[in-house]
């Protein structure tokens, strides 16, 4: 049976997550994708063959099972709420968005009322499965570190840490909490909440933030330990053709999670 799917963005992302499904053999119909009002050309141009809208309303008509949001943390809090309320599932990528409590208890509440379901895909990294299952056992800890380039910080607050264009060895930007990183670092730390919302939470998950102009990519690198066991995982993703900020493999994640909502074997 078709899925249909809604996007909300057009940017790298959502072209990367558009190109995947259309090379696989998963029955996914895009109906449309929501664009800001006034860049219906330039979403047209991103994503062609797709009917582009420039409103809510105008998205949920086309009768979208999901609506997948591919576009920024703003976007989410905009039309997150009302989505899930009209009672369509909705798939996140900006999963940083979650890290502020009164967004997460908002589109919760929202999915409770219109009996939809809120879907994180597990975004540029690998082990959020063992994470949630070793939650379940006893979690002790669980410890992520990102290493970027320097361009991948640009138009960050780690502009205000170091100078970005001078950089010759590694350099921590921020150590803290997975909550905090989020917010702080919108385009950039999305996985730290991740693994926080999978995990012992987002204040109890220990992140450091890296600019390190001999990083071979954007790598991430998770520790933990629980009572059924630990694991170390370092991930070296290539960053998006269209955004140094964002891996590669961020959209292709959204896409397995869409395809795995029609699929027999879900793995």
């Amino acid at each position: 049976m078709t899925k249909k799917v809604g996007l909300i963005g057009y940017g790298g992302i959502a072209r990367d997550a558009v190109e995947a499904l259309q090379k696989s053999a998963a029955n996914i119909q895009l109906v449309g994708a929501l664009c800001e009002p006034g860049r219906t050309a330039d979403a047209r141009a991103a994503l062609p063959g797709i009917k582009i809208v420039e409103s809510l309303s105008d998205l949920l008509a086309l009768g979208p099972e999901v609506v997948a949001e591919v576009a920024s943390q703003s976007a989410l809090a905009l039309f997150g709420p009302d989505i899930l309320t009209r009672g369509t599932d909705l798939l996140v990528i900006s999963i940083g968005a979650l890290a502020e409590p009164k967004l997460l208890a908002s589109l919760k509440a929202a999915g409770h009322r219109g009996k939809s379901r809120i879907l994180l895909p597990a975004g540029a990294i690998g082990g959020v499965d063992a994470i949630a299952a070793m939650r379940l056992g006893g979690l002790h800890a669980v410890r992520y570190r990102s290493r970027k380039p320097p361009a991948a910080w640009r138009g960050t607050p780690a502009e205000k840490v170091a100078d970005l264009d001078k950089l010759t060895s590694p350099t921590v930007l921020y150590r803290g909490t997975a909550g905090e990183a989020a917010l702080l670092y919108p385009q950039n730390a999305n996985v730290a909440a991740t693994l926080g919302l999978a995990g012992l939470g987002l204040d109890a998950t220990q992140v450091e933030l890296v600019a390190d102009p001999q990083a071979p990519g954007n790598v991430h690198e998770i520790e933990v330990e629980g009572s059924a066991g630990r694991f170390a995982i370092q991930l070296q993703g290539k960053p998006s053709r269209t955004n140094p900020k964002t891996s590669a493999l961020a959209a292709l994640s959204v896409a397995r999670a869409l395809i795995n909502l029609e699929s027999a074997i879900v793995i």
